[in-house]
């Protein structure tokens, strides 16, 4: 429809039209295409709505964080380890592209950067200081729903290796020793270490 029968469907101004038009175009929900000419003079400009699913809709993303747990939980022989090393190449890309190990890096540079991709993602984390022994604390899980469906067992891991992958793409001195879930209601601790006294996955 060109802008005029729009003002005419609607009772507004052309120009009102015009200005939500540009909106929706901006936002992919409506296209502006050029009819067909007819006759001398510039063809005119229309505007259609475009057919897609709306990605503002409502969304079950929980429930498909749940299946694949459960599936997760179900047949894998190690269910901790498989989500502590999915965790952990997830976390190695969450730096961005650019990130890379370097030498260098010091504990305190890397528990920054690491405690700000957190923030990113909701854990709401709080870092105490940069000696051995320090703790990473998460005021929050954004994954809480999942945890709550009973699959701590795989949740907390790939928390734990969400750490650790982000750690060794910077080249860390440090890691996250183990994971301390729940210790509080609304607190969750990671336990930080140097990478060389840094054993086999522990969440407990």
């Amino acid at each position: 429809m060109t802008v005029q029968e729009l003002a005419t469907r609607t009772g507004l101004h052309p120009n009102t039209v015009r200005f939500h038009l540009d909106i929706l175009v901006r936002e992919g929900q409506v296209d502006q295409v050029s009819a067909a000419p007819r006759g001398p003079g510039r063809p005119s400009t229309r505007y259609r709505a475009v057919r897609r699913m709306d990605p503002n809709g409502p969304s079950r993303v929980d429930l498909l964080a749940t299946a694949l747990a459960e599936h997760l939980v179900r047949d894998s022989p190690d269910p901790a380890a498989v989500a502590t090393d999915i965790g952990r190449r997830w976390g190695a890309g969450l730096l961005g592209p650019s990130a890379s190990p370097r030498s260098g890096v010091d504990r305190g540079e890397a528990v920054t950067a690491v405690t700000s991709v957190l923030a990113d993602l909701g854990f709401v984390p709080e870092a105490d200081g940069a000696q051995d022994g320090d703790t990473v604390r998460l005021r929050h899980c954004p994954f809480l729903s999942v945890v709550e469906a009973d699959l701590r067992a795989v949740v907390c891991p790939l928390h734990m290796g969400l750490m650790r992958g982000a750690f060794e793409a910077i080249g860390a001195p440090v890691t996250v020793d183990r994971m301390e879930p729940f210790r509080e209601p609304d607190l969750c601790v990671a336990h930080l270490a140097p990478l060389a006294a840094v054993g086999q996955e522990v969440v407990r």
